[in-house]
């Protein structure tokens, strides 16, 4: 039996969908709240698998800032957001604060106990569009590619202020295999001299 507790401020919804998962096989509604605040302190006595969690509660913390106290206090506990809000700003802060999933209401019935039965198994349940944005926003935003092991010694070695033949020297290498590493370091971190690249290395703690 999957466990699931609803925190959602519309008491008419609220307890439409409790109804609804309790006749459901395999789930039960095993408590429903309409602030975080009264979700946590309840679940210290009785842990769900499941939090289902609206992000605009006018009462206390926002469904963005429950699910991260949530998942601080509880890891275990598989948040999806069920919510009216499907802009960008809001899914992507959500999935930072630690929910799994992320539906809007409008979700038949049926997709929500898939849903539910998929987080349970280990899967992140997303609308269509939700899934749609996530994947959009990450081929226009691919994740940085990381610097090989010899490109962070060049870098290092380029901090301490050594020039292009010391390097070479200390590392056992030619002159333009040094320019070659340097040039892939610029291209990397997305810089156009060894001003930049320094001062970004020292920033972001690269080496």
């Amino acid at each position: 039996m999957i466990n699931v507790i609803i925190i959602e401020d519309d008491k008419e919804y609220r307890d439409v969908i409790c109804e609804f998962l309790n006749s459901a096989s395999e789930i039960r509604c095993s408590g429903y709240y309409s602030t975080c605040e009264e979700a946590i302190d309840d679940l210290d006595r009785s842990i769900p698998d499941v939090a289902l969690l609206d992000i605009n509660l006018p009462e206390g913390m926002s469904g963005i800032e429950g699910a991260r106290c949530i998942k601080e206090r509880y890891p275990e506990v598989n948040i999806i957001m069920l919510t009216i809000y499907a802009d960008d700003d809001h899914v992507f802060k959500a999935l930072q604060s630690g929910a799994v999933g992320y539906l809007v209401k409008k979700v038949k019935p049926e997709e929500l106990i898939n849903a539910i039965k998929e987080v349970y198994r280990g899967g992140s349940p997303m609308s269509m569009k939700i899934a749609r944005m996530v994947v959009d926003y990450f081929h226009k935003n691919p994740p940085p590619e990381p610097l090989t092991e010899r490109e962070k010694e060049v870098l290092q070695k380029l901090c301490q202020g050594k020039s292009y033949q010391t390097i070479a020297n200390e590392l056992f290498i030619e002159k333009s295999t040094v320019k070659y590493h340097i040039h892939n370091i610029y291209r990397i971190l997305h810089v156009r001299s060894k001003g930049e690249a320094i001062a970004k290395a020292k920033d972001q703690r690269i080496v």
